[in-house]
């Protein structure tokens, strides 16, 4: 009895354990003594127990971040960059067979990448200019990892760490090109309203009518304010023939400041001789 419990046990013991099974995303890449066998695709696959040895490959998309990394910018700039890569097996056998552990090669591909590409660049490259890095980044590392049977879908730079007193500079600099900006506008804004302002001096100036009914509107808008003082403005072709009245005037010889004689002598005559009617 032992010994036919023993004979159905064991052929099933080893067909359990000569059963493989494999997920749809998963292919399989078996050693049979040693030697490479086919890979194997999903579903349940037969291996046999202490002769083949099976190595599962995922081929769905994988999620690297990259930790951060020190850099020197080419302009001398020091800063923390980190990415994320996102890459997927597309060969098992070469993945397998080419590289130890493909996901560590990979990610340590990519650090050093990294730091070479963002030390060719400059501090403002990499801060407005993420999109060329990236492609930069993504078409090295795909060079590199392409003979595993690696490919690489995405490189993103993520975050950039720069120095505080670099980023209060970097403040100023922004904080100086909008005033200057602002100024810049504020000069078109005058030069646009002078040229009306000539445009508007020129068509008065062929209706004196016209002029005189902005004068009234000015009065009447003057008028609306509920103010103690109030400005009536007078146009020049008005006031001007006062103006020249009182010019004309201001310009005339003054009168001789010297007194009028007495009984037609001068004064310092008349007052000698009374003087010398008193002594005698």
């Amino acid at each position: 009895m032992i010994i036919a419990i023993v004979a159905v046990l064991v052929p099933l013991t080893l067909a359990v354990l000569s059963l493989r099974v494999l997920k749809e995303y998963e292919r399989g890449v078996a050693f049979r003594l040693g030697r490479l066998r086919e890979p194997l695709g999903p579903g349940v696959r037969v291996l046999l127990p202490g002769l083949d040895k099976l190595v599962r490959i995922d081929l769905r998309v994988v999620t690297l971040t990259i930790p951060p990394q020190e850099v020197i910018t080419r302009d001398n700039v020091p800063a923390r960059v980190n990415a994320v890569v996102l890459f997927r097996v597309v060969d098992p056998v070469r993945s397998v067979m080419s590289v130890e552990n493909h996901a560590v090669a990979t990610s340590q591909i990519a650090q050093t990448t990294l730091r070479s590409v963002v030390g060719r660049a400059d501090l403002d490259t990499l801060l407005a200019h993420r999109a060329d890095l990236n492609e930069d980044l993504a078409k090295s590392i795909a060079s590199m990892t392409e003979p595993w049977g690696v490919k690489v879908e995405v490189v993103e730079i993520k975050d950039v760490e720069i120095p505080e007193a670099m980023q209060r500079a970097m403040a100023r600099e922004a904080e100086a090109e909008r005033e200057r900006r602002a100024k810049v506008i504020n000069a078109r804004g005058e030069l646009q309203a002078s040229a009306q302002l000539r445009d508007a001096a020129k068509t008065l100036s062929e209706s004196p009518a016209s002029l005189q009914l902005r004068y009234l509107q000015t009065l009447l808008e003057l008028g609306a304010d509920h103010n103690s003082t109030v400005v009536f403005p007078l146009p020049i072709d008005i006031i001007g023939p006062f103006l020249d009245a009182v010019r004309g005037h201001t310009t005339s010889p003054a009168p001789s400041q010297v007194p009028p004689s007495v009984n037609g002598t001068s004064p310092v005559t008349h007052a000698q001789r009374t003087h010398d009617d008193h002594q005698s």
